[in-house]
């Protein structure tokens, strides 16, 4: 297990000199890449969401585009349309941003319906069908999706066939006093997020990430493991306060983030720890929560932290 250690290792170096703090959020946007998966950002705005991607892509050597929905956003406009060339006679295509490696949706819960059905192929099959073509998209292509836990108006809730398809749902919360008091000195001190050019990030290797997924993917998983993963996603089907559990498809990438976890801390083999660590990020926007869960105040990691004490630990 070298090329998971050195990829997170470098990442993490020359992250920080963008972004004060965000830890968490850092490493679990790496393992979504890992895990060639997708993720949804949620947090207010101002706290590098969009800062995060971007500079992983420059990290990654990545090509990167990014899309501000709004509430007009038509589906041409994100994976492109047929335009007639009047010199040849001919149509040709010009491409949307979705041909590109690492996207950035922001405030997705902005895009209407049809828009999310045509982003939602491109996640899925890693395709697009413009006038009846398909065009394959990158194979390095991942969706991060932010949206504002705070505002409502003039939102579409994303429906739950959308949210199945991202790996990951990543809080990210405020930085702490410290952090803050950190970014201000680094501001006063000359950082620039916009000139991300000028900061010279020094690239990892263009095999690293590649060498770093097959890793990930040759983990090692014991038969009672299978179980366990097994159990937790059940017991949300029949949890009382909880009107949807997890589907198979999360008990799926349930596995595969534990195993990147597992990864990322130099094992070739998974620990019910691993599990435990992914069921959060993995599992708390595939659930829904009663209308009286939910006017309690109860939450989506409240209820996975009682089915987690709920479902036997395998030895």
């Amino acid at each position: 297990m070298e090329a998971v250690p050195a990829l997170l290792q470098h990442v993490r170096a020359e992250m920080s000199r963008v972004i004060v703090g965000q830890q968490e959020m850092r490493d679990q946007c790496v393992i979504t890449l890992l895990c060639q998966g997708h993720a949804l950002l949620e947090g207010v705005p101002g706290i590098a969401k969009t800062l995060a991607v971007k500079t992983l892509s420059r990290l990654l050597r990545l090509s990167f585009q990014r899309v501000q929905c709004t509430s007009d956003l038509m589906p041409a406009d994100i994976i492109g349309t047929n335009v007639l060339n009047a010199a040849s006679g001919a149509f040709q295509l010009h491409r949307g941003p979705v041909f590109t490696d690492l996207l950035l949706v922001d405030e997705v819960n902005r895009m209407p319906p049809r828009t999310q059905a045509a982003l939602l192929e491109c996640m899925e099959e890693r395709q697009v069908t413009i006038d009846g073509t398909r065009y394959t998209l990158s194979p390095a292509f991942t969706v991060f999706a932010t949206q504002n836990p705070v505002e409502f108006e003039g939102t579409y809730p994303l429906p739950e066939a959308e949210l199945d398809r991202f790996l990951l749902k990543i809080r990210v919360p405020y930085p702490n006093a410290a952090e803050e008091v950190r970014l201000l000195a680094s501001v006063q001190g000359g950082l620039d997020s916009r000139a991300l050019d000028q900061m010279n990030l020094a690239a990892v290797e263009a095999s690293l990430l590649a060498e770093a997924q097959r890793e990930t993917r040759a983990v090692t998983v014991q038969e009672a493991l299978f179980d366990y993963i097994v159990q937790i996603v059940r017991r949300t089907r029949e949890w009382p306060s909880l009107s949807l559990g997890a589907s198979p498809r999360a008990a799926v990438n349930l596995m595969a983030v534990a195993k990147a976890m597992a990864a990322v801390d130099g094992r070739d083999y998974l620990i019910p720890d691993d599990v435990k660590a992914a069921s959060g990020p993995v599992l708390r926007h595939r659930v829904v929560l009663k209308p009286e869960a939910d006017l309690e105040g109860v939450t989506p990691d409240q209820v996975l932290h009682d089915v987690l004490r709920a479902v036997a630990v395998p030895r």
